[in-house]
């Protein structure tokens, strides 16, 4: 029995339990580390998945006022008068309104005036397809500009308005030829309610 007391084993036997402690210690904390990430992953994908319920519910909120503006717009169109008959083109790469321009938009003014309605006005302003894109975008609106001011100085109110170019992408005629460029350039006025 003194053998089994000897120093050495009990050394031996304490190195033995204490690689046996280890190898636990080493399992407990793995799984630990594991479950750690397991939760921060469960975490992040909490988050991303509110993150992603948030985006949902912001595009069905948009998508709901996109649709509740078309239903309301609809059937609120009431007529539109365009300035591009013959009297009243714009000559090429100009926004100035001739006079025949201003006299029809003279007598427009007064029959928006005897209908004494709420309305608004969309101005759009188009060109011909001669000239760079940006060119034509801001002679667009130069003109529709030129048509809004006319009107504002003969009684129609500024925030009843609004201004908008289309440049050459929304011609009435063919660009190649005379005629055609001709027709394309025109301002166009959307009467709503």
């Amino acid at each position: 029995m003194q053998r089994f007391k000897s120093p050495k084993f009990v050394a031996a036997l304490i190195a033995v339990g204490a690689l046996g402690l280890s190898g636990c210690a080493t399992k407990k904390f793995v799984n630990e580390q594991v479950s750690l990430s397991d939760s921060r992953t469960q975490t992040r994908l909490d988050q991303q998945q509110a993150q992603l319920s948030q985006l949902d519910k912001t595009a069905q909120d948009a998508l709901k006022r996109a649709t509740d503006a078309g239903k309301l717009a609809e059937g609120k169109f009431l007529y539109s008068m365009v300035l591009s008959d013959d009297s009243i083109k714009f000559p090429l790469d100009s926004s100035k309104l001739s006079p025949e321009a201003e006299q029809r938009l003279s007598v427009f003014v007064d029959k928006l005036k005897s209908e004494n309605r709420n309305i608004y006005l969309e101005i759009q302003g188009h060109t011909d397809a001669t000239g760079a894109d940006t060119t034509n975008q801001r002679l667009g609106e130069q003109r529709a500009e030129a048509v809004r001011v006319f009107m504002n100085r003969h009684g129609v109110p500024l925030n009843r308005m609004a201004t908008i170019s289309y440049g050459e992408k929304d011609p009435v005629a063919d660009n190649k030829t005379r005629a055609g460029r001709s027709e394309n350039r025109r301002v166009v006025l959307i009467v709503m309610s």
